[in-house]
């Protein structure tokens, strides 16, 4: 019998997160091991009269291509991929995985360059979402591996997911729209704001919001969700920030970043581990130095690092950035192969100074 929350949490992607209307055309993405989630999304597709189209991957199939495709196939980009990027009207990824490590064997500059020839695919969904003619939403699906990269046993993160989805209470629709009325107040008093100082022991930092828009996150864009987020002016960014968690990119993690920035630029970079990689990300292209978005965490239910960015970027009393591609709907006109996010806790003797209002301390908002 299918786990009610799973139902649930499908009929929240469909009906809530991405509203898929009749004739959509609606693609279903996802690994082979969230096969039960995607099977529930399919259901629910059909059933408000949507079109699915299933896209499946496979991470062992991935790792050939990586291993042993030559530059022309890293090239070459899926004509039926780009048909639909260009023309579906909505995207729901659902996330899991067999192998939090299983491209650790693999170069950081070879992961970098199939990210690179596929970047079309991304700016064209980012720039159509922004457009209003793509709707897309995020999800992730529990399984064993996630569960022992979280150190829980598999009962235990499916508790975790569910509930930092709302998918463990009878109306998560309700309570999502709740959450989007509490943040929404927030971006209305950040609307026409300049600039935001953050101090505190991981950081001291500067940068400009000036004619740029934030965007109230509230399970319409990520499931689970919990944020409101801006892309900074590109040039303004100047200071310090350690980050305190590790941050995970094709499963490897780095650990210990520090980054320093002037005018925008990351010009000094640290890790403790898997330097090279943060360095290989750092230097993809030429905007990839500079940060696509600035962030500040809500959901409360979210209370512990568990190895996937989906659900640590949102733990509530953090602030995360990402180096790279911005969101065009914030105003962000940083384009790069990159969006990696970083998360930076303050939840101890923090403070958030917006325009030199206090805006935010030790983890909580201090404005109505």
């Amino acid at each position: 019998m299918t786990d009610i929350r799973l139902q649930r949490l499908a009929d929240v992607l469909v009906n809530y997160s991405t509203a898929v209307q009749p004739g959509e055309w609606v693609g279903i993405l996802g690994d082979v091991t969230a096969l039960p989630a995607l099977r529930e999304v399919f259901a629910a597709v059909v059933r408000t009269g949507g079109n699915p189209a299933l896209q499946i991957s496979d991470e062992a199939m991935a790792r050939t291509f990586l291993r042993e495709a030559n530059d022309a196939q890293i090239a070459w980009l899926d004509p039926s991929q780009t048909l639909y990027y260009d023309q579906a009207d909505v995207y729901i990824r659902v996330g899991s995985t067999a192998n939090t490590r299983s491209m650790t064997g693999i170069p950081a500059a070879r992961m970098q360059q199939v990210q690179s020839a596929r970047r079309r695919w991304l700016d064209t969904r980012l720039a159509r979402a922004a457009e209003g003619k793509m709707k897309w939403v995020g999800a992730w699906y529990p399984g064993e591996a996630s569960a022992q990269e979280a150190n829980m046993s598999l009962e235990e993160y499916e508790d975790f997911v569910y509930s930092a989805t709302f998918c463990d209470r009878e109306d998560p629709i309700g309570e999502w729209q709740r959450l989007r009325t509490m943040q929404q107040s927030k971006v209305d008093w950040l609307a026409g704001k300049k600039r935001i100082v953050c101090k505190g022991p991981n950081i001291d930092l500067t940068l400009s919001v000036e004619g740029r828009s934030f965007v109230n996150c509230c399970g319409d864009r990520n499931m689970p969700d919990g944020e409101i987020f801006t892309g900074p002016v590109e040039e303004s960014v100047n200071g310090w920030v350690r980050f305190s968690y590790p941050s995970i990119v094709s499963g490897r993690a780095v650990s210990g970043i520090e980054l320093r920035f002037q005018d925008g630029r990351v010009v000094e970079a640290s890790a403790r581990e898997n330097e090279d990689l943060l360095f290989t990300q750092l230097d993809a292209d030429s905007r990839s130095r500079y940060l696509g978005e600035f962030a500040i965490g809500t959901n409360f239910g979210i209370q512990r690092f568990t190895g996937n960015i989906l659900f640590d970027e949102k733990i509530g009393g953090t602030i995360h950035m990402a180096i790279g591609a911005g969101y065009p709907e914030t105003g962000s006109k940083n384009r790069s192969a990159v969006h990696w996010d970083m998360i930076c806790d303050m939840r101890q003797d923090s403070e958030i100074h917006v325009d030199g209002e206090l805006f935010y301390r030790n983890g909580a908002f201090t404005v109505e």
